[in-house]
């Protein structure tokens, strides 16, 4: 039995909003015709989806199950239909994401010496964006940090590197080479939705401002509302006169990782990741130790 997409789209409509009526409006269809088809997926998988009682509609553990599996395939159909797309069109194209700090022109470099024909494209993301963009196709190939959920993902570790601790210049710290997570005991912490930002093992009270990547959080830092942190080589990338970044050699390090969808299979996806495999070690020398000397000197002037 073919698992028809279009059921499968559906049913998350209903699984998401938990009403017939209001996925129905959603997807432009009569509630009849939305009951039939999911009545018909369950006829297809032979379990029951969803429970109705005056109560209202409950996924059962089955449309859970469902559910959890939908995302990433509907994702895969969506990126073969763009792929399909820009082939038609004759574009030899590789889309690379890439996480604040992280060099993605040495592993270019390799790739494109095999492949001139392939034109390498970069794009900036968050860490929100990093398992959607690869699953729906929007990017090839992404070098991410962990943590990410890794379902429908393939994700290789590349390298590791040192987190700094983000402060305000006028910190009551700022004139030290170092800092420790005791150091900072008890700072609010300008809050990113992103799990990696919080890496430290003592508690922080949130300093009530939710932000979303470097530019948000140096804005707030700045202005004294809170302390964060970040992966040193986002710092080369990423200054601000009114910010100092200091070591804090006892916080975990970040991971960096090379991922691609699962279901990608490709001599070309296949090709960059060898050339950044590679090219790692260049990599991680470039945001962490040659680029980190700017850093280094930015806080120093501070100090």
């Amino acid at each position: 039995m073919d698992l028809d997409l279009r059921k499968l789209r559906y049913f998350v409509a209903v699984a998401d909003r938990l009403h017939f009526g209001r996925a129905a409006d959603e997807l432009h269809i009569a509630q009849p015709v939305l009951s039939r088809q999911i009545r018909a997926l369950e006829q297809d998988l032979g379990a029951s989806l969803f429970t109705r009682d005056r109560h209202g509609v409950a996924l059962t553990d089955a449309g859970r199950q469902l559910l959890a599996d939908a995302g990433p395939l509907l994702a895969s159909a969506h990126a073969v239909r763009r792929r399909v797309s820009m082939a038609a069109r004759g574009s030899r194209r590789l889309m690379v994401g890439f996480r604040a700090g992280i060099p993605v022109i040495p592993a270019a470099r390799a790739f494109e010496a095999r492949h001139p024909d392939v034109v390498v494209d970069v794009q900036r993301i968050e860490w929100d964006d990093q398992a959607p963009m690869l699953l729906d196709g929007r990017i090839d190939v992404g070098y991410v940090r962990l943590p990410i959920d890794e379902a429908g993902l393939r994700v290789t570790p590349l390298y590791t590197e040192p987190r700094v601790a983000v402060l305000p210049a006028g910190h009551r710290l700022a004139g030290k080479e170092e800092v420790t997570e005791a150091d900072l005991a008890g700072e609010p912490l300008v809050w990113h939705a992103d799990p990696s930002t919080q890496p430290t093992r003592r508690p922080h009270p949130n300093a009530g401002y939710l932000v979303r990547g470097v530019d948000e959080t140096l804005e707030h830092v700045a202005a004294g509302r809170g302390i964060s942190f970040l992966a040193r080589s986002a710092t080369v990338f990423y200054s601000h006169p009114e910010v100092i970044y200091m070591p804090i050699p006892d916080l975990a390090p970040d991971q960096v990782c090379l991922a691609v969808a699962a279901s990608r299979t490709s001599p070309v996806v296949d090709d960059f990741f060898t050339a950044a495999q590679a090219t790692a070690e260049i990599t991680a020398e470039c945001g962490n130790y040659e680029m980190w000397q700017l850093g280094s000197d930015a806080v120093s002037k501070h100090g």
